[in-house]
């Protein structure tokens, strides 16, 4: 028996409440349970099923607070966040195990989830001393112009059940680093892991209110959260028709929107020395957490003369995954998140199958042995995909790849860009031209030349049309969404 589920054995069952003005608190009795992807049987424990009078305790609470926050020093936040990165680090085993237990995703992936959030963290305790504004010559004489830079307010950050606990700290930490409040709205399927973040930021010494949780589901809580008078900006990562949604109702009271969505990203082959490198970069990034990425690869789209050496490289590079639960030895992919889904994307397999594409590999559902109480896919291959079928056009969002030959370069650029999404691009070429010329023409929010859609902790992360909409996060851009600008002028 692995350390994970020796720990997990004294670690489930337990009742959490929300994180308000600093204290735990219980809804009341209304709790719903989690269980595990890999093993439905086992209740993870029973968390707040919250409403509308939640929301607004914590929302009250975290205006409040932020009266107080936004005054003060930058540097002093971002020590305070610098505190909270370190913590990360210390709980890193715990929060892992954590992460896989709700999630799915193999205990490599969500040990590096935790690291990278403890990278981004300290990028925006840094940003707390870098918060920009100008200088600026006057008409008038003896005149100063200048502009700063203030705290939106309170925000609400509602964050996805892929990536438990690096994207709610994207949202947490910049927020707080600019001198904005946060009312946090984790997906309901990866509670416990808000739950633990919540610890982190409060021993790292973020003051009460300033940070606040509200469990439960989307129509309770998140609806309550977007249509509150104080709430000033929704930072939103998940679907995009849940997306244009919020959009929507936001735009009603002129509340501004951080919106990160879906994608449907291609890789484009062109040329190559050795058809195994890409396809080792090409798997990495499709089958990560499952394929349950928005960034992750879906599509391969490559000129006809190479499709088939193409899809043999990247048949072996899948046959060396290894799927089963994260305690398993050596598992490099885990379950989807429920049963629902993976119903989703079996549907989406045999779709696929009706539309004409040819299955190399997977396809199937893992019912078997180590798999038999799980929510277990196999990854799945399909060659001679059209381009105007469904599985070339609708994200799936599960471990299934689709490749699409076509006749030439403008094919290939046309077809990349022939979605309704436009997140993220990668491209495989020796030829430095054609690299930006696909960096110029791909209609994506972010771009990779010769290696996987895998983003980096300063970098600013977003998507084009139906992908993203409003500041990117992460990198300096930040700044655009939890500031507003100030015009100050001077007269002596």
């Amino acid at each position: 028996m692995s350390d994970m589920l020796n720990w997990l054995a004294g670690a489930v069952g337990g009742t959490y409440g929300n994180f308000i003005g600093g204290e735990w608190k219980l809804a009341g009795d209304k709790t719903s349970q989690i269980f595990n992807p890999a093993d439905r049987d086992q209740s993870l424990g029973r968390f707040a099923d919250s409403g509308a009078a939640e929301v607004d305790e914590a929302v009250v609470a975290a205006h409040k607070a932020w009266l107080s926050w936004r005054q003060v020093p930058g540097p002093d936040r971002g020590a305070i966040l610098f505190r909270a990165a370190d913590l990360l680090e210390q709980r890193i085993d715990e929060l892992a195990f954590i992460l896989a237990a709700e999630q799915g995703k193999v205990l490599t992936e969500a040990r590096g989830e935790v690291g990278r959030a403890a990278k981004e963290l300290r990028f925006s305790a840094g940003e707390a001393s870098r918060i920009d504004g100008d200088v600026l010559p006057s008409e008038k004489r003896n005149g100063l112009a200048m502009t700063l830079r203030e705290p939106i307010g309170v925000v609400a950050a509602i964050g996805p059940w892929n990536f438990p606990v690096v994207t709610p700290v994207r949202k947490i930490g910049p927020a707080l680093a600019f001198g904005c409040s946060v009312v946090l709205k984790s997906s309901n399927l990866t509670p416990w892991s808000a739950v633990k973040l919540m610890g982190v930021f409060r021993d790292a010494g973020v003051p009460a209110g300033v940070v606040s949780l509200v469990l439960g589901s989307g129509r309770a809580v998140g609806e309550a959260l977007i249509r509150h008078p104080l709430v000033r900006g929704v930072s939103f990562t998940g679907s995009t028709g849940t997306g244009v949604a919020i959009n929507a109702e936001a735009g009603r009271r002129l509340v501004r929107t951080q919106l990160e969505l879906g994608g449907k990203n291609p890789a484009v082959v062109l040329d190559y020395d050795n058809a195994a490198t890409i396809a080792r970069q090409i798997a990495g990034a499709a089958f990560a957490c499952s394929g349950q990425r928005c960034t992750a690869l879906s599509r391969i789209v490559v000129l006809e003369k190479d499709a088939r050496e193409i899809t043999e490289a990247l048949e072996a590079e899948m046959a060396a995954i290894k799927v089963g639960p994260a305690w398993q030895a050596g598992a490099t992919m885990g379950p989807l998140i429920t049963a629902q889904h993976k119903a989703s994307v079996m549907g989406h397999i045999a779709n696929a199958r009706e539309d004409g594409a040819t299955l190399a590999l997977g396809g199937t559902s893992m019912e078997d042995g180590d798999f038999a109480r799980g929510h277990f896919v196999a990854p799945t291959l399909f060659t001679g995909v059209a381009k105007t079928s469904r599985l070339a056009l609708e994200e799936v969002f599960g471990p299934v790849l689709a490749v699409i030959p076509v006749g030439s370069l403008d094919e290939a650029i046309e077809v990349a860009n022939s979605v309704e999404y436009g997140l993220a691009a990668s491209v495989y070429t020796n030829d430095v031209n054609l690299s930006l010329r696909f960096a110029r023409e791909s209609q994506s929010g972010m771009v990779h030349v010769n290696h996987g859609t895998a983003s980096e902790a300063h970098m600013p992360f977003g998507g084009v049309k139906a992908s993203g909409f409003g500041a990117y996060s992460i990198g300096h851009s930040n700044q655009e969404f939890f500031t507003t600008v100030k015009a100050v002028y001077f007269q002596s």
